[in-house]
């Protein structure tokens, strides 16, 4: 075994109903811009013919339930809800009819933002890493295996203290599950650990230290994430 310099994080995972052994994140993949009504409120087009891509560092995920730093470097700090779904086998070029078998399953997520940044890169046409790759703000309830849950008209909602702020439904979805499995395909071979946040519905806002998150979609695992202080 070759000796390493120093030890790198270990590799975060994802707790999966009903298994002693959980889920480990290789890759975080995210859908930007899937729900219309939330392009709208960000005014923004929506692009139908083909979903676009961001990513965040795998070591940005945590597990709902955590207590989280108010981030560095923004005034404006949104949450997002979103439908998480997990890759289970390798897959390349694959046909949306074939895009099904790749998914082990899903959970709920939570896409944190900063939002002043991101919107910043934005008008200078800069890439979102400053906005979107940040430490810990990528979200993870437990998953629910493919098996026991099929994507079609469940509730998607977030609560900031309890006030609803997102209240929408996956049927709104603009470029559904196996539509993103097997575009993505295009241009990555997918494999198990890859995680894909398939986007989030209008309603979105900003939260500030104290504030405690809570989401769920009719059929997973519910979400939860409260926001301490700044470092």
């Amino acid at each position: 075994m070759t000796d390493m310099l120093f030890e790198l994080p270990t590799t975060p995972s994802i707790p999966v109903k009903g298994e002693k052994a959980e889920y480990p994140v290789g890759r975080i993949f995210c859908v930007g811009r899937n729900y219309a009504a939330h392009a709208a409120e960000m005014g923004v087009e929506v692009d139908r013919e083909a979903p676009f891509y961001f990513t965040k560092t795998p070591t940005a995920a945590i597990l709902s339930g955590a207590t989280i730093a108010y981030p560095p470097g923004t005034e404006n700090y949104h949450y997002e809800m979103e439908l998480a779904l997990v890759i289970g086998k390798d897959g390349f070029r694959v046909s949306k009819d074939e895009a099904k078998a790749l998914i082990y399953g899903y959970c709920c997520a939570l896409d944190m933002t900063r939002r002043d940044l991101q919107l910043v890169a934005r008008s200078k046409q800069r890439p979102w890493d400053l906005g979107k790759d940040v430490e810990q703000s990528a979200v993870f309830s437990t998953i629910t295996k493919a098996t026991e849950f099929e994507v079609t008209q469940q509730r998607i909602h977030l609560e900031v203290n309890g006030e609803v702020k997102q209240n929408s439904n996956l049927s709104f979805l603009i470029h559904d599950v196996c539509a993103v499995v097997a575009d993505l395909s295009k241009f990555y071979h997918l494999r198990a650990g890859d995680v894909i946040l398939t986007g989030t519905p209008e309603g979105v806002g900003p939260v500030v230290a104290g504030d405690k998150i809570t989401g769920g979609i009719d059929g997973l695992d519910p979400i939860a994430l409260t926001i301490g202080a700044a470092e």
